[in-house]
């Protein structure tokens, strides 16, 4: 036993390690640490046999989901309310467009090539419909992009995973028999962001009140961090989507974060303090989700299953082609009033369109609700999340050629300096 946990922190360490050495070189080599992370989980476990899956499938999800978490509520930390609003009406229509088309053709494909019910090819295609803010904010800091379309794309991949999981929530949420109506979805789905709202805004208010008596006591990162979860399980239990009023609390707890409280009455005045407090806050959970999400990329490679992926290489292609010409509609139809932003930058937008995270833990989600219905959607979202790496590789390559012709980020704009944090 002594041995078998010696290993076992060895391996740990040595992930870390890789997880680090990859990031970095990500800056360089313009290869997404995600493939690293998953491509070592293959070879650990089904290769090499180290790892064994069945070890590991009932904790998957829960990593997926406390990775997602993290990463949530650091994009909504990240993002200054009043620092990006003239950048949000550009950035919803692209999220909308790019998930909703992604949305609908590959659920179209996922109905005709594998035969599934309409409800079942809808839930596919959400799960596989949303690009993920856990791989574009980092690649996005790594790129040197006019600061115009690099907050424009920040935002999007933050609105990404909320309106995907809003979506699959809404769709899971609906009856079994195959009979979809359109109005209970739309009224599902509304009220679950009225309820997500109003309970990550009040979180986030109440928080950021408290916020600097609670700084002046140790541990007060681990304090916020519980009511993070708290928020997550709370809005859950109240009908709402957890994930998304982790967001928002997020997002308005850096918004309020520069106010503290005057006692006794609730008013608030500028707090000198917090722009401290946001720097530690941001470090602390970046650091915390870069730990989690290492894991939870290796454990996606070590419970892949090759037959599936051969069994359904097929069906991927068929989506992926999906996923791409909806992108290309979606960044053509929304720039057409970014006039500041060079066509060159617009074909990176274009590739920018990585599956990750969100789509892993949907898919398992998906699984343990409807069982063997959708029993192959794990592997589905595994090779479409490969595939899209692949194709953002190709991204970052572009980039690389085109820095000389690009206005750097900041040099003929201002720089916000809160959603130019990502992590």
């Amino acid at each position: 036993m002594a041995m078998h946990l010696t290993t076992f922190f060895g391996l740990l360490g040595g992930l870390l390690v890789l997880a680090f050495v990859a990031n970095r070189l990500a800056r360089h080599t313009g290869v997404p640490d995600v493939l690293v992370l998953m491509a070592t989980g293959i070879v650990i476990g089904p290769v090499l046999g180290w790892v064994k899956a069945s070890q590991f499938e009932e904790v998957t999800q829960g990593f997926g989901t406390l990775a997602l978490i993290l990463i949530l509520f650091q994009a909504g930390l990240e993002l200054d309310i009043r620092e990006t609003l003239r950048h949000v009406p550009r950035s919803v229509l692209l999220a909308i467009l790019s998930y909703g088309l992604s949305f609908s053709l590959a659920a179209e494909v996922a109905r005709i090539a594998l035969g599934l019910p309409f409800r079942s090819a809808l839930i596919a295609g959400a799960v596989v419909g949303c690009l993920s803010s856990s791989v574009v904010l980092p690649v996005l800091q790594q790129m040197e992009l006019s600061q115009s379309l690099r907050i424009t794309l920040i935002v999007e991949a933050s609105l990404a995973d909320a309106l995907a999981v809003l979506a699959v929530g809404a769709l899971l949420g609906l009856p079994a028999d195959g009979h979809v109506a359109v109005g209970d979805l739309v009224s599902s789905f509304f009220l679950k962001v009225g309820i997500s709202l109003l309970l990550g805004v009040l979180a986030g208010v109440l928080w950021s009140w408290l916020l600097p008596i609670l700084a002046e006591e140790q541990f007060w990162h681990v304090l916020t961090l519980a009511a993070v979860f708290l928020v997550f399980a709370g809005t859950g239990k109240a009908g709402g989507n957890d994930l998304f009023a982790v967001l928002i609390f997020g997002m308005t707890l850096s918004s309020f974060a520069g106010y503290r409280s005057k006692l006794p009455r609730l008013t608030f005045r500028p707090d000198p303090r917090a722009e401290e407090h946001h720097r530690q806050m941001l470090a602390f959970h970046s650091e915390l989700g870069f730990l989690v999400r290492t894991f939870f990329f290796v454990l996606i490679g070590v419970v892949v299953e090759f037959t599936g992926l051969r069994q359904y290489a097929l069906v991927s292609l068929g989506i992926l082609a999906s996923l791409f010409l909806a992108r290309w509609l979606a960044v053509e139809v929304s720039s057409w009033g970014w006039s500041e932003i060079r066509p060159a930058e617009r074909e990176i937008a274009m590739l920018l369109f990585p599956r990750g995270l969100i789509t892993a833990v949907l898919a398992l989600k998906v699984v343990e609700t409807e069982g063997a219905t959708l029993g192959f959607l794990p592997d589905l979202a595994f090779a479409i999340i490969l595939l899209t790496n692949l194709l953002l590789l190709l991204a970052t390559i572009r980039a690389r050629r085109i820095e000389t012709t690009v206005v750097p980020a900041g040099a003929s704009e201002p720089a916000p300096s809160a959603p130019t944090q990502a992590a």
